[in-house]
């Protein structure tokens, strides 16, 4: 079952996350306008503030974006 109040809160953190950085959910749009496919190699790297980095990759299974699929249900019902 779905907290309603906990979705308000994850609303109004999203809401500030997109005003902080407004490039991102242009991105994802970007992204949702493209597609996801299976197989696609998604690579992340973050840069600690002294310059270190930690590095990843995934490569999207089917049950990914399934789940990309429920996130984006529950993101356009809190719109």
């Amino acid at each position: 079952m779905v907290n309603p109040m906990g979705l308000f809160q994850l609303k109004s953190l999203w809401d500030k996350f997109r005003e902080n950085h407004p490039k991102f959910p242009m991105f994802l749009s970007a992204l949702q306008k493209n597609g996801i496919k299976e197989g696609t190699l998604i690579e992340i790297t973050i840069t600690e503030p002294d310059g270190e980095k930690i590095q990843s990759n995934i490569k999207i299974s089917a049950s990914d974006l399934e789940l990309f699929e429920q996130l984006k249900n529950i993101s356009s019902s809190m719109q």
